[in-house]
C-alpha cells in the first residue's frame, strides 16, 4: 500500500474568469498531520472541497491510497474514507446533536443507539458533547466539536479540518490538535487548513503553502520557520500594519460610552448567563474580554452591542454600535446579497428616510479598496468571496459605519497574517480616534496585543484581573487572583 494516503496532483479549477487553482498539488502521508497554509483567497478551501467531492476539478488527479478516484459528491469521498470539518458549520440549528450526527446516515434513526455511539466516540476522542442538546443552544466551540464527531462517526481515515481552532480557546485548541495527533498515530491522516503558523509548526509533520492557486512550498515542518512560511505565503510582500495616521486624539477617557449596571441575562431555559454585571467602557480605550467558551462572554458582547435583551439591570449604549460577530454567516451577512446590499444592512432597524444607493455603492467601493476585499466590484455576490474576504467586508463595514463604539468577537477569524495585522491596525486607529472598543478573542494573545484593560468572565460573573497571563488564566477559571 502506498505511503501517501491522499494526493492531489496538478489540480486546476476556474470559476468563470477567475482561476482559483492553477496546477495545485499536495501529498498527505499516512500517519501524519499535514498543514495547508496560504493567505486569504489562495485556494486552500477550494482544493480541499475538491478532495471532499464538493467541487469537480477542471483538470488534475485525485489519488486515494494509490488509486485514482473521481468524486461526484461528498458521499463518494466519505465512502473512500475522507471526512471534512468545514470552517462554516453545516449543522441544522433546530435539531439535536444526535439528530445532526445521524443525519445522512443509513437505516432507521434509533435515538438510544445513536446516543450511546456518540457518548462512546466522545469518550474515545475527548470531544465531550450532550447528544440531546439542540445545536442552536450550543456555543460555537461545542458546535465545532459536533462537526468533528460527525465526520469521525463516518469512519473517516483522512480527516480534513478547515480552520478548526478559529473559534476555540487556547486550551481547547491544543486539546483538539493533540486529538488529531492521536488520530494519525493509529494510521489516520489529518489535513489542517490554518492561518496559525505556530500550530502548523508545532503539530504538523508536513506543510504545503499555496499562493494564488499554486503550490509554492512543501516540506517537513521541522525544516520550516515562521519567516520562511510568511515569505512563501506572501511572495516576498512585506506584512504591513501601517495605516494612514489617525493621530491620537485628546479624547477625555472619563467619557463613558458603554455602561452596564447590575445586568442579568437568563436564557430560554431560565439559566442565568450573566449575573449582576457592571462594566463601563470609555471613549478612546479598548477593553478585552477573556473567558472559556460558554461562561457568558457571548451574552456579554451582545448586550454591549445592543443585540440581546436583558432580564434585569440597566444598559446605556449608543443608538448604533458596530458589531463584528464570530459567525459572520449567521449574524453579519446575507450571502446571496451583493457587497453593496450587505453594507446597506449597517444600522438596519434604526435608519430612517430614503436609502441613497449611489452613496452606499461609493462607500462599498471604498471598503473594497481600503480593506483589500478581493471582489471585482460592489455588486459581486458575497457568497462568491472567500471566508477571509467576507470577514474583511464585515470588519470594514462595522468600523467605518460606527461613530462611537465597536464590539468585536474574534475579529481576525479566518484571516491570514497580513490581513490580521491590517485589522488590528484599524481597531487601534478607531480607538485613537476616540471610539470605545470591546474585543473578545479565543486567542488570548490577540486580546493582550490590543486591550489596555482585561475583563474576565466566569460562570456569568465579571472580574478585572491584572494584565498577566497567570492572573487572567486563574480569573477565567474562577480561581482567586493573588
Amino acid at each position: 500500500m502506498s505511503d501517501v494516503a491522499l494526493e492531489l496532483a496538478s489540480i486546476t479549477k476556474r470559476f468563470g474568469g477567475l482561476t482559483a487553482l492553477d496546477g495545485a498539488s499536495l501529498q498527505a502521508r499516512r500517519g501524519t498531520v499535514h498543514a495547508l497554509l496560504g493567505e486569504n483567497g489562495a485556494g486552500k478551501t477550494t482544493l480541499m472541497r475538491i478532495a471532499f467531492g464538493m467541487l469537480r476539478p477542471d483538470s488534475g488527479s485525485i489519488i486515494v491510497d494509490g488509486r485514482n478516484r473521481s468524486f461526484a459528491s461528498p458521499n463518494d469521498a466519505i465512502s473512500a474514507g475522507i471526512g471534512m470539518v468545514h470552517q462554516h458549520f453545516t449543522l441544522v440549528p433546530a435539531m439535536t446533536v444526535a439528530e445532526n450526527i445521524a443525519l445522512g446516515g443509513r437505516g432507521r434513526f434509533r435515538p438510544a443507539q445513536v446516543r450511546d455511539a456518540i457518548l462512546a466516540l466522545s469518550e474515545r476522542t475527548g470531544l465531550a458533547v450532550d447528544p440531546s442538546a439542540r445545536i442552536e443552544d450550543l456555543p460555537t466551540g461545542a458546535q465545532q466539536r459536533v462537526e468533528i464527531l460527525k465526520a469521525l462517526s463516518r469512519d473517516a481515515k483522512i480527516l480534513i479540518l478547515d480552520e478548526p481552532t478559529a473559534v476555540l480557546t487556547p486550551t481547547e485548541s491544543r486539546e483538539l490538535l493533540q486529538r488529531a495527533r492521536e488520530l494519525v498515530r493509529n494510521g489516520g491522516t489529518a489535513i489542517l487548513i490554518t492561518h496559525k503558523l505556530r500550530d502548523a509548526l508545532e503539530f504538523a509533520d508536513d506543510i504545503t503553502v499555496l499562493r494564488r492557486g499554486s503550490t509554492v512550498w512543501t516540506g517537513g515542518a521541522a525544516e520550516a520557520t515562521e519567516e520562511a512560511l510568511v515569505a512563501a505565503m506572501l511572495g516576498g510582500e512585506r506584512v504591513n500594519a501601517e495605516m494612514e495616521p489617525a493621530g491620537r486624539t485628546t479624547t477625555d477617557r472619563s467619557t463613558t460610552v458603554l455602561s452596564l449596571e447590575n445586568v442579568c441575562v437568563r436564557d430560554v431555559n431560565g439559566v442565568e448567563r450573566l449575573r449582576s454585571v457592571s462594566l463601563a467602557v470609555h471613549a478612546g480605550e479598548i477593553v478585552g474580554i477573556a473567558g472559556v467558551e460558554g461562561n457568558g462572554q457571548h451574552e456579554l458582547l451582545r448586550v454591549l452591542a445592543g443585540r440581546m435583551h436583558i432580564s434585569s439591570g440597566e444598559v446605556r449604549i449608543p443608538t448604533v454600535v458596530g458589531f463584528i460577530p464570530e459567525d459572520r454567516h449567521r449574524d453579519a451577512l446575507i450571502q446571496d446579497f451583493s457587497l453593496r446590499d450587505n453594507v446597506a444592512l449597517l444600522g438596519a432597524g434604526t435608519r430612517r428616510g430614503v436609502v441613497s444607493w449611489t452613496a452606499i455603492a461609493s462607500q462599498t467601493r471604498e471598503l473594497i479598496r481600503d480593506y483589500d476585499v478581493r471582489a471585482s466590484d460592489e455588486l459581486t455576490s458575497v457568497r462568491t468571496l472567500s471566508g477571509g474576504n467576507q470577514q474583511k467586508l464585515v470588519v470594514g463595514r462595522e468600523i467605518e459605519g460606527s461613530q462611537t463604539a465597536l464590539v468585536a468577537e474574534n475579529p481576525s477569524r479566518g484571516l491570514d497574517v497580513q490581513a490580521t495585522a491590517a485589522v488590528h491596525a484599524r481597531i487601534l486607529a478607531a480607538r485613537d480616534a476616540g471610539m470605545a472598543v470591546v474585543i473578545y478573542s479565543s486567542d488570548l494573545d490577540e486580546v493582550l496585543a490590543l486591550a489596555e484593560r482585561i475583563v474576565a468572565v466566569h460562570a456569568g460573573n465579571v472580574t478585572e484581573p491584572p494584565r498577566e497571563y497567570e492572573a487572567i488564566g486563574r480569573a477565567m477559571l474562577g480561581l482567586p487572583v493573588t
